[in-house]
């Protein structure tokens, strides 16, 4: 009686054992799979986004054939840089 009851008991633990498992394994391959959606998403958004326009300064020799012109229309001062 005691071996049919160790038997029993030994194949339930393995049966809750690959339960746990089978579990585990279909929430990590979840978890895994909406990753690699977020991810998948993320790259084609930044692929959608256009290139940052660079930003440059005016050379020093346009700078210097421009004046400065400063005025008042009554109103106030107006500068033009």
């Amino acid at each position: 009686m005691q071996s049919i009851r160790s038997v029993l008991f030994t194949a339930a633990a393995i049966t809750l054992l690959l339960a746990a498992l089978v579990f585990t394994a279909s929430l990590a391959l979840a978890l895994a799979g909406i990753a690699a959606v977020v991810a998948i998403g993320s790259a084609i958004a930044a692929r959608l986004n256009g290139r940052p326009a660079q930003a440059r300064a005016r050379a020093a020799s346009s700078r210097q054939a421009r004046e400065m012109r400063i005025w008042n229309d009554g109103r106030g001062t107006i500068i033009d840089l």
